[in-house]
């Protein structure tokens, strides 16, 4: 069973329809929509700030999200996948946004909606990613717009993958 801990007061809020793992840990001032996954060994812990997740948010293996102390909640849109080994800290992130494994995404950055930040990516504090780009690269830089394929074969794709490997678990 995943590890689901009140800390000062906060309890995690968990959104209906909600797979996680049973490695998963999710501590504190969190609060997440509906239809989300939390994979194995993610961490998501709300203890010095807040972090919120919308709907249909998957949050793959070995991730970590946190925040900053009085500084910088964490803010994660609908339709967001966190690949693999990422680390989310202290940042706002819209819709329809795929964060690559690996990637690193630094505090006080957004990221509009329908982007990509690629995989291995090192997104620095105070970084502003418009909609529709993608970007990659230590440090992350732009490299292109992104296309309506693009879009729909990864982005939407794996957030939709991840909601029915969810199903599978529970």
């Amino acid at each position: 069973m995943a590890i689901v801990k009140e800390l000062l007061g906060k309890t995690p809020q968990i959104g209906a329809n909600t797979f996680l793992a049973e490695t998963a840990t999710v501590i504190g001032d969190v609060t997440m929509g509906t239809d989300c996954s939390i994979w194995y060994n993610a961490v998501i812990r709300g203890d010095v700030n807040f972090i919120k997740l919308g709907d249909k948010v998957n949050v793959q293996d070995n991730v970590m999200l946190h925040c900053t102390y009085e500084r910088f909640p964490l803010i994660l849109g609908n339709n967001v996948s966190v690949g693999h080994n990422a680390i989310v800290h202290g940042c706002t992130v819209h819709d329809n946004v795929l964060i690559g494994m690996g990637a690193i995404v630094m505090d006080d950055c957004l990221v509009e909606s329908n982007s990509i930040v690629g995989a291995g990516s090192v997104v620095i504090q105070g970084t502003h990613i418009k909609s529709g780009e993608v970007w990659a690269g230590i440090p992350a830089r732009k490299i292109k717009d992104i296309s309506s394929e693009l879009l729909e074969d990864e982005v939407n794709r794996i957030a939709d993958n991840y909601v029915k490997y969810a199903s599978w678990y529970k």
